[in-house]
């Protein structure tokens, strides 16, 4: 089984109707977008470790006897869900593929906002998560300034959209 052609599979499934498009080796390889991406991972890394920290804590303080609500268990396995998938992205907007940019740009901009309002329901979450989700929302919306740089957003220009032929109505 190739590997990759899975991935192109998951490429053109997760991508649309821009799922092939990438941008050009020039602009994939200038060293603006490389040391982006470099940054970005770095940022990455240090969201999974903060969730893999969360993670820590909640399982210690089960250990020691206090309750650890639901809503919070749920919490941590999205958040690492979520930056997993942010891995990817990352990794496919790096070879180039538009529609990762796209969405690494569109979730790094979204997910810092849902978890900031969830953050401020009163007694949904304890101190200690609402203090992991605001370094979390920190490092998402790091990730989406750099994704937002003229250099990145002339890089990853929108592909031009295909004209819509309309379709022929029989008589």
């Amino acid at each position: 089984m190739n590997v990759e052609s899975v991935l192109l599979e998951i490429d053109r499934l997760a991508g649309g109707r821009h799922g092939d498009h990438t941008i050009s080796e020039e602009m994939r390889t200038d060293p603006k977008t490389r040391r982006v991406f470099v940054t970005i991972t770095w940022l990455l890394a240090a969201g999974l470790l903060l969730g893999l920290s969360a993670v820590v804590v909640a399982v210690v303080l089960l250990l020691r006897g206090d309750e650890v609500a639901w809503v919070v268990w749920m919490r941590l396995v999205v958040v690492l869900g979520m930056t997993m998938t942010l891995f990817y992205f990352a990794w496919r907007a790096q070879r180039g593929f538009y529609w990762a940019y796209s969405r690494l740009r569109l979730f790094s901009k979204i997910f810092p906002i849902v978890a900031l309002v969830t953050a401020a329901i009163p007694g949904l979450y304890p101190l200690w998560m609402i203090t992991e989700q605001i370094c979390f929302s920190l490092i998402l919306l790091g990730i989406a300034d750099y994704l937002s740089t003229d250099h990145m957003r002339a890089a990853y220009a929108k592909p031009p959209t295909a004209p819509r032929v309309p379709k022929r109505a029989d008589k």
